[in-house]
């Protein structure tokens, strides 16, 4: 590791690190195909009607992380609550992949970057730019880090089976939702991306270094566009289980 004017860009490619997660767990234990989903409101009522059932559990200093198993013509995947940030969302999906799964899709919610983007539309991240700190443990120094096109293009197919609109684009994954700045908002619209959240970049650079497909279903929700913030009330939108239910569909198609 050569040494730099700022750690965040001293990137070590050693293949070994101290703590390894599949010394924990074995390959197999978990089926090959995952979606990782934000809405526990959604997953409440799949466990709720016995669509889904408990399998077994991630776990963390904030307690056990429920893992459920779905099955969808006749294969068996499984459905995990993500935690919120790159750092724990990232520590999670090495767990799930040291189990056995590389086929993900995840869907979750992002701001919005444009008063024009409506709360509800449907987006599909092709990019990410890396305003996080996990992403540059996993991959050399860079701006942006791409999806898995496998998975990118599964989803869009399952979009236009069912006729929904969507928009594919940019996101900007940052570490710091209390610092998202008028100047920053103005430079990553700038840079082309539509949408702000908080995970993407990990995901994509911890699925890009262990080999496996990941990408990414999300909906727009609050107006961070940088006129005046809006809630939007996104977190009640009708769009989130129609939203799971299409990232299981392309995830089994994988």
């Amino acid at each position: 590791m050569k040494k730099q004017k700022y750690p965040i860009l001293e990137y070590d490619n050693s293949k070994t690190a101290l703590i390894n997660p599949d010394s924990f767990y074995k390959k197999g234990e978990l089926p090959q195909y995952c979606v990782i989903c934000f809405f526990k409101d959604v997953l409440t009522k799949l466990r709720r009607t016995g669509e889904a059932k408990y399998t077994g559990y991630l776990s963390s200093e904030m307690g056990k992380q429920p893992i459920l198993k779905m099955v969808k013509n006749g294969k068996s995947f499984v459905v995990f609550q993500s935690a919120v940030g790159a750092p724990l969302a990232a520590g999670f999906l090495e767990e799930l992949i040291a189990k056995g799964c590389k086929n993900i899709i995840a869907c979750g919610g992002a701001g919005a970057l444009s008063k024009e983007i409506t709360v509800g539309k449907i987006i599909v991240p092709t990019s990410a730019v890396r305003d996080e700190g996990t992403s540059y443990h996993y991959l050399p120094p860079g701006r942006e880090v791409s999806a898995s096109k496998k998975g990118v293009t599964a989803i869009i197919k399952v979009l236009k089976k069912y006729k929904f609109k969507h928009i594919a684009g940019k996101t900007w994954t940052t570490d710091g939702f209390y610092r998202e700045t008028l100047s920053k908002i103005k430079a990553r619209k700038k840079a082309g991306c539509i949408t702000v959240e908080m995970e993407a970049a990990a995901f994509f650079a911890v699925a890009k270094y262990r080999k496996v497909t990941f990408a990414q279903l999300l909906y727009a929700g609050d107006d961070c566009s940088g006129y005046k913030w809006d809630s939007r009330k996104w977190n009640r939108h009708s769009i989130r289980e129609k939203i799971f239910r299409l990232a299981c569909e392309a995830c089994l198609s994988l």
